[in-house]
């Protein structure tokens, strides 16, 4: 009951305005005071936690992220993208998908993705008779496939909190990122025609086998960052860390010395956007990893997996039980919360249910696409709507039809088709 209502606490302290790292701050002064805990020994425990060699990997992918915005690389492969399919129906739409999913694997982080790729296209998608509305439902789902391609700072941060392999967890996610991008691409072409008419136009054939050589050549650089990034962490070359170390040295010489569209300016306020966004995690991470100690003393998990055991004993029943916690709590708390302090309480549930802990993660990434872009809360598509100059309320049906037609159906068959997340990583050799 005591962790219900902390949890209850930290929704009514987020809708009040209270910042998110000090709402957890509220709900670990609740639960020392009802627990009666040593506030000295948990702050050893939490700064023991936070002082782990994965967590160095945070700041620098976010710092990839703002400095591909910033240095011109995301616009080159929006242009590269666009080149190759944005002359079909539905090819501008399918462009978003596809810059978002190579944004992704490189910069881990969905907000980066909201603000790079929608600021370059949704003015384009206007033009060729994207309503604004549905062109930023569609930027909000698709952004967050920098949750499911890794690296992915969320799957990063799972692992640090359930003592998983960061490895693992990226590889898991990836057949449902892909999952995800065919769902999105033939959505938006059935939408192409029945909810909108596009307006596609063809250019010269000899002009348009030019800018689809000079783009490639401008995004060549670019492009290489994912293969280096993701080969270097599959063939062993170097870690998760150094991975983040490698893509923000990459995107500061290309940034800086390839595009030249970098400048001093431009990479100190990128810095300092890092700083605050790492900032905000590492206070979340700290509160959450203290606030786990309580609960774990108190064992506050394993009366919940009893519980729900209890009440629930087929073993699918219990796994569709998550999957809508999880939607609902994603739909009312960010995305960071949910992954460390809400998906943690479930694990022991989950194992003892014959869930592998690489496949939860999986499930908990898809359960973010969704929450993240769902009412009352829905802190991407808000961003999405933001960034396109568009009231919420005329992206809310276009949200709800690709959430119900792409999201729910990716993150079931996630869940029920154990395969899909859990192939690659026993291929590479991250679980038995």
């Amino acid at each position: 009951m005591e962790g219900l209502f902390a949890i209850l606490i930290l929704l009514v302290l987020m809708g009040l305005g209270v910042p998110i790292a000090w709402s957890f701050a509220g709900v670990l002064a609740y639960l020392a005071l009802i627990y009666d805990a040593n506030f000295n020994t948990l702050m050893m425990q939490g700064f023991r936690s936070v002082d782990s060699v994965i967590l160095i990997a945070l700041p620098l992918f976010v710092l990839t992220g703002y400095l591909m915005q910033s240095g011109g690389i995301a616009s080159r492969l929006v242009t590269f993208i666009e080149t190759l399919v944005g002359r079909r129906r539905g090819g501008m739409g399918a462009s978003m998908v596809l810059a978002s999913g190579i944004f992704g694997a490189i910069a881990g982080t969905a907000t980066a993705a909201v603000a790079s790729i929608g600021t370059i296209m949704v003015g384009p998608l206007e033009q060729r008779g994207y309503p604004r509305g549905y062109s930023s439902a569609l930027l909000g789902i698709s952004s967050l496939l920098g949750i499911l391609i890794p690296p992915s700072i969320t799957m990063i941060l799972f692992a640090v909190v359930t003592r998983q392999s960061v490895a693992a967890l990226f590889a898991a996610t990836v057949g449902p990122a892909l999952l995800l991008i065919v769902g999105l691409i033939l959505v938006n072409r059935l939408a192409c025609g029945r909810l909108f008419q596009e307006v596609v136009g063809e250019p010269p054939e000899g002009a348009a086998r030019v800018s689809r050589r000079r783009a490639a050549l401008r995004a060549f650089p670019a492009l290489c960052l994912p293969v280096i990034i993701l080969g270097g962490i599959y063939g062993g070359v170097f870690t998760p860390t150094e991975a983040a170390a490698v893509a923000a040295f990459a995107a500061i010489v290309i940034g800086f010395l390839v595009y030249r569209d970098q400048t001093p300016g431009n990479f100190y306020r990128s810095v300092i956007a890092a700083s605050e966004t790492t900032g905000s995690i590492i206070l979340i991470l700290l509160f959450s990893f203290m606030i786990g100690r309580i609960l774990a003393a108190e064992r506050v998990p394993q009366e919940l997996t009893e519980l729900i055991s209890l009440m629930i004993t087929d073993p699918l029943m219990i796994l569709i039980a998550v999957n809508v916690f999880l939607i609902l709590a994603g739909a009312i708390l960010d995305d960071v919360s949910v992954t460390v302090v809400i998906a943690p309480l479930f694990l022991p549930l989950m194992v003892e249910t014959g869930v592998n802990p690489v496949h939860y993660a999986a499930i908990v990434a898809c359960s973010v696409v969704i929450g993240a872009n769902s009412p009352p809360v829905a802190p991407i598509l808000y961003m999405a709507c933001r960034i396109g100059r568009v009231s919420i309320h005329k992206t809310f049906s276009p949200a709800f039809l690709l959430i119900a037609l792409v999201g729910l159906p990716v993150m079931l068959i996630t869940t029920f088709v154990p395969e899909l997340s859990l192939f690659l990583p026993r291929q590479l050799g991250f679980i038995r």
